[in-house]
């Protein structure tokens, strides 16, 4: 899956979700639910011991029973890392910051990859490595006049925030006015709590929900 394909369909889904959970089960349950929901791209985060071995259990689900789902996997900070996960199979690379290394490594290769950025330096030097999907990182932090600030300096870049997006149309709104492509969700929309309680019913209709609204707003702003 090369580069642009993988941007293709995230800006269509114009959702990424993301999430990661030490238990095997879990992982592979929550997978389930956001694609019954109708995800057909999702972020694994790289955060534990066990994220190695559940990302390969990940991939095998997919590719015995969601062939049409991209699977990603994020926290990436050094090519050692990089590297482990494209052997693995992963789709795409998303990084909590711009690491030039990385970029160069699997920009080389056509490969997918999103580093998180909070200020327009990081973004240049990002842009100027040959990246042009920007993760902005922290969103609660930067918030949705920083995007609004700087999106015409960047007219060829495309911006996801994580962080600081809820599940309000409200929220989701604010940022689609201010220019984005799509946006990272991760524990707003499938919480700890939801996972340790194993309700994955909820997480499937909360994303079908989330899933609805994007579209609905979309059509406004893009």
């Amino acid at each position: 899956m090369n580069a642009q394909k993988v941007t293709e369909n995230i800006v269509a889904q114009g959702i990424l979700p993301l999430y990661f959970h030490e238990d095997e089960e879990i992982s592979l349950e929550v997978l389930k639910a956001i694609y019954k929901a109708g995800i057909k791209a999702v972020e694994y985060t790289n955060r534990g011991d066990a994220a190695l071995h559940n990302f390969g259990k990940m991939l095998a689900l997919r590719n015995a029973e969601m062939p049409d789902l991209l699977l990603g996997i994020g926290t990436i900070k050094n090519v050692a890392q990089a590297q482990i996960f494209l052997d693995q199979g992963a789709d795409f690379f998303i990084s909590p910051g711009f690491v030039p290394e990385v970029a160069t490594f699997l920009l080389s290769q056509d490969k997918f990859y999103s580093p998180g950025c909070m200020t327009p330096s990081e973004i240049i030097a990002a842009e100027n490595t040959g990246v042009t999907f920007i993760k902005l990182f922290p969103g609660n932090i930067l918030g949705v006049d920083f995007l609004s600030s700087i999106k015409d300096i960047f007219p060829k870049l495309k911006f996801m925030p994580t962080g600081g997006v809820d599940t309000s149309r409200a929220s989701i709104e604010s940022w689609y006015k201010a220019g984005v492509s799509a946006v990272g969700m991760g524990s707003k929309l499938i919480s700890k709590k939801l996972m340790s309680d194993r309700d994955y019913k909820t997480i499937e209709m909360e994303t079908k929900k989330v899933l609805a609204i994007i579209q609905e707003i979309k059509i406004q702003y893009t």
